[in-house]
């Protein structure tokens, strides 16, 4: 006997006989030439931020890489395993991809247990040592002065996406090829509640509303 997530198969006995029949031909032609994305999006492992409905992607239109709190290593060739790192550097050099999206977002379980320090988080194998990466040594992350607490989260959550475009800069293959023209990054901020996009104004530096937003 098959044991198996029901609404999952409910799920995809939908996409089969529904979307699936509108989009066969597409996914034959992804099958046979390969994919071929020209976006790449870092996001958030959160179940509520999820960068095809975000964004109304087709298949083969992202390539996607999520993670606890959208955040990107320093590049660090070393023994150990990177899986954003491999995804990254299969983007880049591989499919050569011409943009990367860092999607951060709001009310992020990541960023609130970094700055709760909620335990057992720090103690774990896994979590407390990767949000530890988001500072580097030394830095101090704390509530400004007359700073609501959840403007702190806010301001914590978009630094997030600030730090992560910093790291892909030390990745070779990424610097040289934004050097060149060839690759553009970028930084977005969603806003679970409202279903809002921000997109990063990397003149000056703030996230502004995508309704806004004027192609360059």
């Amino acid at each position: 006997m098959i044991t198996f997530p029901q609404r999952l198969l409910d799920g995809y006995r939908t996409f089969a006989t529904q979307r699936l029949p509108t989009e066969q031909s597409r996914y034959r032609e992804l099958s046979e030439r390969g994919q071929s994305p020209e976006v790449m999006v870092i996001g958030c492992c959160d179940s509520r931020v999820s960068p095809e409905v975000i964004f109304d992607a087709s298949p083969g239109e992202l390539f996607v890489v999520r993670n606890i709190a959208n955040l990107v290593p320093v590049y660090q060739p070393d023994s150990a395993a990177h899986g954003v790192s491999a995804a990254l550097e299969y983007a880049v050099n591989v499919l050569h991809i011409r943009n990367i999206v860092v999607l951060g977002h709001a009310q992020c379980g990541g960023i609130r247990a970094f700055i709760d320090k909620i335990q057992p988080l720090s103690p774990g194998d896994f979590i407390g040592k990767w949000m530890a990466m988001f500072i580097k040594p030394g830095e101090v992350v704390e509530q400004r002065p007359h700073e609501s607490l959840q403007d702190f989260v806010t301001r914590i959550e978009k630094a997030a996406v600030f730090r992560s475009l910093e790291n892909l800069t030390t990745f070779p293959f990424v610097r040289t090829r934004v050097e060149s023209g060839e690759l553009q990054l970028h930084g977005a901020y969603f806003g679970v509640a409202e279903g809002s996009l921000f997109v990063l104004d990397k003149a000056t530096k703030e996230f502004k509303s995508a309704r806004d937003a004027v192609i360059a």
